[in-house]
């Protein structure tokens, strides 16, 4: 059974991916409260470092590990961020959260795994930022570094999602789906919001001002639009289109129901991001919509830990 640590495990997406596919998550490494204490619900079998990735050393974590995953915040460096620095490097060196980055490739030079796979968005592939990390990485004796760049939409996701895992190996994952999986059908079958039978399935709370707002809308519009760095667009509280794939899940999503006036539930977004019902979340109801939302997106990670493994034989 191939190993694994997840470092910046989260609510543990990348990890269930992986543990689908028959791998033993020997360690994960997270320091956030609300997602440590949701990591060990799922995942009581898994030795979780509740510790800043910065303090963590080697002896700290098993030896010998197949395979090393990581998902280090993506802020520094995502165009949605308004306050992006304008120099790509300084979003690597000199920004707080773009410097975890490296924390991983440490983590990664000291425990040598047969293979490592940092998730982050696309913008991470910039030439200049790209340039570094592949210097990062032949400091560390991994001499080729792939930017794989993979569609979660591909692999039976309910959501559109473009993410760049940054890997010693090519990762190309077969699709699993001939078209994408819809909204309606990614929620079929749950019960009304309120129900005891689904955990993180309770309404949100919203203002009789928004909920008057909110029945304005039509399908795919969306109440909140935002600038992001350079200036771009974005949108947020939209109202899905139940026979598409929703827009990408991030961390401050929120969804409007595609008939209903009302926010989608923690649970219906977590079914946006291919978690089964019995993954709990834990914590504020704004970290567990945070927790969904920042998460590898459970279908993708499943394709990718396929692919690995394949990958592993050959080893």
């Amino acid at each position: 059974m191939p190993t694994v640590i997840d470092l910046f495990s989260g609510a543990g997406g990348f990890s269930l991916g992986f543990k689908r596919r028959g791998y033993f998550i020997s360690a994960a490494v997270e320091n956030f409260p609300p997602a440590v204490r949701t990591y060990r619900v799922n995942f009581p079998e898994t030795e979780l470092l509740a510790k800043d990735v910065k303090k963590v050393s080697a002896e700290e974590l098993p030896k010998e590990i197949d395979v090393v995953i990581a998902g280090p915040p993506c802020e520094a460096f995502t165009a949605s961020n308004p306050k992006r620095r304008k120099r790509p490097l300084d979003r690597l060196y000199g920004d707080p959260s773009g410097m975890l980055m490296l924390e991983a490739v440490r983590l990664i030079g000291l425990l040598k795994p047969k293979i490592f796979i940092i998730e982050n968005v696309p913008e991470v592939a910039a030439p200049v930022i790209r340039s570094a990390l592949a210097k990062e990485f032949r400091r560390i004796g991994y001499p080729k570094v792939y930017f794989n760049l993979l569609r979660a939409e591909n692999f039976g996701c309910p959501s559109l999602r473009r993410r760049v895992f940054i890997s010693n190996v090519e990762i190309r994952p077969k699709p699993t789906v001939v078209r994408p999986v819809t909204v309606r059908e990614a929620l079929k079958g749950l019960p009304p919001p309120g129900s005891v039978k689904v955990s993180n399935h309770r309404l949100t709370s919203i203002s009789r001002r928004r909920l008057l707002q909110i029945a304005r809308l039509r399908q795919g519009e969306a109440l909140v639009r935002y600038r992001g760095a350079e200036g771009k667009t974005y949108r947020n509280w939209v109202r899905l289109i139940p026979d598409k794939p929703a827009p990408p899940v991030l961390g401050n999503s929120r969804f409007i129901h595609p008939w209903e006036d009302r926010l989608l539930t923690v649970r219906e977004q977590a079914r946006l991001m291919g978690f089964p019902d019995d993954h709990v979340f834990l914590g504020g109801l704004k970290n567990q919509y945070d927790m969904v939302g920042e998460a590898v997106p459970v279908p993708l990670a499943e394709a990718i830990a396929e692919s690995v493994l394949e990958t592993l034989e050959k080893l």
